[in-house]
């Protein structure tokens, strides 16, 4: 069956702000993982966040990890590069070294990286390593392409149930409700580290975000998707339960034979432990056709470990995985963050 690809949204979705909105809170943000599907190496996160407050820099994030431990990261504000086009339409937001490009809607985008990365390794990020002046660092350059060939899947949009939560609750600012989609694709190009060129060959999940996203009362979730070889794939979001004891966001979706269908997370890997590799971080999600079991090893992390100061001492895991799923295997995206107290 053929797939609908834009998923009947408006192509017009696509294009970044031209320019400065009005409202200072107002947030455009584009982001990926990017994966090889040998499951040696891959982008754990990659992104840039524009904030209209702070309109002459756009944050950057940038997390490359091999399967050996090996980390390269960049993270922090950069100078902002022109949105518009050749054709004179706003299709690109690149801050510093990274930069998206949007070739066609839902169909091609581009990312280039062309800097500097700093050079840790997942053990000591586990131990608290951060961004410090004085950091060894390596140049990295990245030219990869990215063919969506599954539905977007918006937040809020599969149950009503998601959508009074995210439109009622803080949930919805921390995932940027109402204007978020992501979208699992394929992934092409060659990524250069220090001399050491590696050709690309895998998949990727990219997603839009433009909206107001406040992130102070974060406390936690599970983010997990893969696109398997026959065009299957999964994605779901799922926050710890809440101390106030309300009901809290869990959604997701499965593609089956060209369909996406709703999805609720019954079982996740909530993240109790740092581990950089080797994990065990199976999901369970239930559909309209039953529940199904995916299973999940993590293959290579990133970490960022706050201290208590900072976000309350959030711990954020960004990583890549081998999953499962009736006997086709695929590799695919992992993000999980926990407050000190709910960790092992």
């Amino acid at each position: 069956m053929a797939i609908d690809v834009t998923g009947g949204f408006d192509e017009e979705r696509e294009f970044v702000f031209a320019t400065q909105p009005t409202d200072p809170e107002a947030r455009e943000s584009v982001n990926a993982w990017i994966w090889d599907d040998s499951g040696a190496f891959g982008i754990a996160r990659t992104g840039v966040e524009a904030v209209a407050d702070q309109w002459q820099t756009h944050n950057v994030q940038f997390n490359l990890a091999f399967a050996d431990g090996r980390v390269y990261t960049l993270a922090g504000p950069g100078p902002t590069h022109d949105p518009l086009g050749k054709d004179g339409r706003a299709r690109i937001l690149g801050s510093g070294p990274l930069r998206f490009e949007l070739v066609e809607p839902f169909r091609h985008l581009r990312m280039t990286y062309d800097g500097p990365a700093l050079t840790t390794t997942a053990e000591a990020q586990i131990k608290g390593w951060m961004p410090a002046p004085g950091s060894a660092q390596v140049h990295v350059t990245a030219d990869i392409d990215i063919f969506p060939a599954a539905p977007p899947w918006e937040n809020g949009s599969t149950s009503d149930e998601a959508r009074h939560i995210l439109a009622t609750q803080e949930e919805g600012f921390l995932i940027g409700y109402p204007w978020r989609f992501e979208q699992l694709g394929r992934a092409r190009g060659t990524i250069v580290v220090g001399g050491e060129t590696h050709h690309l060959d895998g998949g990727a999940n990219r997603i839009r975000r433009q909206g107001v996203r406040r992130l102070a009362s974060f406390w936690g979730h599970v983010w997990q998707a893969a696109l398997f070889p026959s065009g299957r794939g999964f994605g779901f979001q799922v926050y710890p339960p809440r101390k106030d004891g309300k009901t809290t966001y869990n959604e997701g979706y499965v593609v089956d034979d060209g369909q996406q269908l709703p999805a609720r997370v019954v079982r996740a890997p909530f993240l109790h432990s740092l581990e950089a590799s080797g994990e065990d971080v199976t999901c369970v999600l239930e559909t309209p056709h039953g529940t199904i079991e995916i299973g999940g090893e993590t293959l290579m992390s990133t970490f960022m470990i706050m201290p208590p100061e900072v976000g309350g001492g959030m711990q954020l895991q960004q990583a890549l995985a081998r999953y499962r799923w009736d006997g086709e295997s695929a590799v695919g995206m992992l993000e999980r963050s926990s407050t000190p107290d709910r960790m092992d």
